[in-house]
């Protein structure tokens, strides 16, 4: 009798290993959406149509929106969507409950996650190129790019949209990184995830300490912390700065209290553990911060985005809510800043100490100060007119 022939095995078609290939890159999640209208879409156009996104104006413009609602136009014939998320969650990353201290936000306080995202998007992006031929087109995108990545994830299967408005997964939670690659290779989709395992819980609306979360997953970006302390270059609204406590740079409060996120495993990417310097920084140390430090200190990171003089916006806005007058000098220093951005909130933050020492500088800088909106900032923190502000 002849000998049998070892046994054969279908070769894995190219979405099966398109995805194998994602996660040996070190993705934790992958899957497969069709590229179609994203579900939200109406939803988006009423978001923006409501001004929720403020002065993101990127947001609103035509083309983006465009490319948003429609991938062909992003990527002419696109027939499918490869949505990737990574976990950045750390073992070391509870909040920190001291004053004096500054609280970032998880994704930014290890390296930036563009470049390393955007390397393995490009790698992934030419397996599909080896795997379907070289011709296949592709686009990749991170956050940055017109696409509304968390609908295609969620179609491709990676997890549901929270009521924060994150997309969660039930096995790693929240803390995630999204990416996506358009191409206009046939992939075969993955079935979405429709579950919402949310159920009656609405934590994350009712922790939000400015009240951004309007309702489930409907937020207004113009009071999301985040939003504050990131997005918006220009003044913080005066009503909003004692409700950000000593939070410097984004927020993770909405997912913090979500029960999904209680035992989340921590990342396995070493580029994604935080640093020292990061971690629960001082804020005294972070105001008296010079340009050369500043770029030394955070180049590299996500932080660079705020460029200093919106870093110290935010480090004068903790430092007042701090309210100690250990605060006083730097603050003192930051009034006498080149920025007025910087100088207005040093002034409010000196306003929120009222102390003798606090009066006498912001008298003095009232009369060397040419600003207009800077004066004002001083002439109301002599008065302590301030919604949350000690009379």
């Amino acid at each position: 009798m002849a000998p049998s022939s070892p046994p054969t095995h279908p070769a894995p078609s190219a979405s099966q290993e398109i995805k194998r290939r994602a996660l040996a890159l070190g993705f934790d999640l992958v899957g497969i959406a069709p590229a179609q209208r994203p579900a939200h879409a109406e939803f988006y156009l009423e978001w923006l149509k409501r001004g929720y996104h403020g002065a993101m104006a990127y947001l609103e413009r035509p083309d983006a929106v465009k490319r948003r609602l429609d991938p062909s136009t992003a990527l002419p014939g696109a027939r499918a969507i490869v949505a990737v998320a990574m976990n950045y969650s750390s073992r070391d990353s509870s909040p920190v409950d001291d004053g004096s201290r500054a609280i970032v936000a998880r994704y930014a306080r290890g390296a930036d996650y563009h470049q390393l995202f955007e390397e393995k998007l490009e790698q992934l992006a030419g397996s599909l190129r080896e795997l379907c031929g070289q011709g296949t087109g592709t686009r990749a995108y991170v956050d940055y790019g017109p696409v509304l990545e968390r609908d295609h994830a969620q179609r491709a299967g990676l997890g549901w949209i929270g009521k924060n408005t994150v997309l969660i997964n039930p096995a790693i939670g929240s803390y995630l990184i999204l990416g996506v690659i358009l191409t206009d290779a046939e992939l075969e989709p993955d079935e979405p995830f429709l579950p919402d395992h949310c159920g009656t819980c609405e934590r994350c609306v009712q922790a939000c300490p400015t009240g951004a979360i309007l309702a489930p997953r409907e937020l207004d970006a113009r009071l999301c912390i985040s939003y504050l302390t990131i997005e918006l270059r220009g003044p913080i609204p005066r009503e909003l700065r004692r409700l950000i406590g000593n939070r410097i740079f984004g927020c993770d409060i909405c997912q913090e209290v979500c029960p999904w996120n209680c035992e989340t495993p921590a990342t396995r990417e070493p580029r994604f553990q935080p640093r020292e310097e990061l971690t629960g920084p001082d804020l005294v140390g972070l105001a008296n911060l010079g340009e050369a430090e500043f770029r030394e200190h955070y180049s590299g990171t996500a932080i660079e985005r705020a460029k200093r003089h919106g870093f110290l916006r935010n480090v004068a806005v903790a430092l007042g809510n701090w309210g100690d007058s250990a605060a006083l000098p730097a603050l003192i220093t930051s009034l006498n800043e080149d920025v007025p951005l910087v100088r207005g909130h040093a002034a409010w933050a000196l306003g929120c100490m009222a102390t003798p020492e606090a009066r006498s500088a912001l008298q003095n800088r009232l009369q060397l100060e040419r600003d207009d909106w800077v004066r004002e900032e001083i002439q109301l923190a002599l008065q302590c007119d301030y919604s949350g502000c000690d009379p």
